[in-house]
């Protein structure tokens, strides 16, 4: 199965994020996913202005294992709660200090950083779309069900509180320790902002509690000496900043993959240009030959032969070259991308870019597309290019099942793509309006102007074929706006 988040990442860039979730009683799982951008033709976006080394360096791409799947109730006080796991490797590593037993604790503490992080983003979104009825109970759990998570990790470090674990091995624990309360704290005040937005009647119900609990986990990281934000100094701020990204980055460091990226049907290619190349020369060869057999050695006719034969032999290698290109470009790939963990190959993935006739469009894609305003579809100066990225994805399912002893369900590709390009040749983003005024007589009032790139998701795989279609609102201030259609 494939899933997709399309969302706005900053002003400039798209971000894409795609789950490929692998069969569990299928060793091999194929995944076929297309973007085909539609974007006006007044942007001038095309295959002479837009190249692949254009759109590979605006694209920013990580491929990672998919977070392990837990309630924050299970992880609290579930019987496969995390805290196993956990448990197990500071008991492990405290007894004896192995190089197994060391990457062990820090994979483990890594692991239940990215679940409850995971876990907590969950509940919160399932919160705040809950029935008014519901937020009590809703509400005290994610405290209680936090304090305990919180409790649960800080007691831990009795057990390496011992001689053999030194200050480096200490310090994953404490790492672990500041993100955890970082995380929590933060989607605390997620949840603050969420209930405040929705109603502020029900914010100022809750707000007490929810203050209370935060206050706690900050006076917490005070007594540890772990930074906190302030308004007063923001040098400070600006340094937590920065160590906010360095704990994100190293509590999900385990989740990338080690990736191999290199440029696809090499060795074909290789062969195609030589055959192109054999090609024109037995064209030449076969010129001289017959001139030569005809009119002999040294003589006028010969050389113009020569001369002529060697003058087409280059455009004909150049014109097989072009055609064996082209003929790869439909079967091979930009790049393949073998992906590793652990020194265990779980699979590949494949990715190609480029513009594609719109007459050569599948009518289902042209459908969804299509499937907008009759003003839209039917303007004669409302023409698009056609902007298609493929991507190829193979997983070994039993590959993957042995790189944790988490259930891992899949691989999560992250697709980052900036749009700043496609901006350059964009109007003015603010369009004067004319509106009377009882005393002026007239006044001047400002509307945004928008630019409509459209995007449909296609996915095919043994168990799914499925169309989407978001549309970008875009301007020379950058995206205003994605949404699903």
């Amino acid at each position: 199965m494939i899933d997709e988040i399309v969302k706005i990442h900053d002003k400039n860039s798209a971000e894409i994020k795609v789950g490929f979730v692998a069969r569990k009683k299928q060793k091999h799982n194929f995944f076929s996913l297309n973007f085909w951008m539609y974007i006006p033709n007044s942007l001038d976006i095309n295959r002479f202005t837009y190249s692949k080394d254009d759109f590979y360096r605006d694209m920013k791409s990580n491929i990672r294992l998919i977070t392990p799947v837990y309630i924050l109730r299970d992880l609290a006080e579930g019987d496969h709660s995390a805290f196993i796991f956990l448990e197990k490797s500071f008991n492990n590593l405290a007894s004896q200090r192995t190089r197994t037993h060391i990457a062990d604790f820090e994979y483990q503490i890594k692991m239940f950083l990215s679940i409850l992080k995971s876990s907590l983003r969950e509940e919160i979104a399932h919160i705040l779309q809950a029935p008014e009825a519901d937020l009590d109970y809703l509400v005290y759990n994610f405290q209680h069900f936090n304090q305990v998570i919180t409790g649960k990790y800080r007691d831990l470090y009795r057990i390496i509180n011992v001689p053999t674990i030194d200050k480096k091995l200490m310090d994953y624990f404490r790492f672990g320790d500041e993100f955890m309360s970082n995380t929590i704290e933060y989607h605390a005040f997620r949840l603050m902002q969420g209930l405040d937005k929705r109603d502020a009647r029900i914010f100022k119900q809750y707000k007490a509690d929810l203050t209370e609990f935060v206050n706690k986990e900050i006076n917490y990281k005070k007594e540890k000496k772990f930074p906190i934000a302030g308004k007063e100094n923001r040098d400070a701020n600006n340094e937590l900043v920065y160590r906010l990204g360095m704990l994100k980055k190293y509590a999900e460091s385990h989740l990338f993959l080690n990736i191999d990226k290199r440029k696809d049907g090499v060795v074909t290619e290789q062969l195609l240009y030589s055959l192109a190349a054999g090609i024109s020369m037995v064209f030449a060869t076969v010129i001289a030959f017959s001139v030569q057999q005809k009119f002999g050695n040294y003589t006028m006719p010969l050389f113009v032969a020569l001369v002529v034969s060697y003058m087409l032999k280059d455009r004909i290698k150049d014109f097989a070259r072009y055609y064996f290109a082209h003929k790869m470009g439909s079967r091979y790939y930009d790049h393949k991308i073998s992906m590793n963990i652990n020194r265990k190959d779980i699979g590949w993935a494949k990715e190609s870019m480029d513009f594609i006739s719109i007459n050569k469009v599948p009518d289902s894609i042209t459908k969804c597309r299509n499937n907008a305003e009759f003003f839209e579809q039917n303007n004669p100066t409302n023409k698009e290019k056609v902007l298609l990225f493929r991507t190829r994805m193979y997983i070994n399912r039993e590959k993957l099942d042995t790189t944790s002893d988490y259930s891992i369900s899949g691989i999560n590709s992250i697709i980052r793509l900036n749009l700043l390009q496609l901006m350059r040749n964009m109007d003015n983003a603010d369009f004067p309006l004319f509106c009377p005024d009882p005393e002026h007589g007239f006044d001047v009032i400002y509307g945004e102007k928008l630019y409509y790139i459209n995007i449909v998701v296609e996915k095919i795989n043994d168990e799914q074929k499925e169309l989407k279609r978001y549309r970008l609102s875009v301007n020379s201030k950058g995206i205003q706006q994605i949404s699903p259609l």
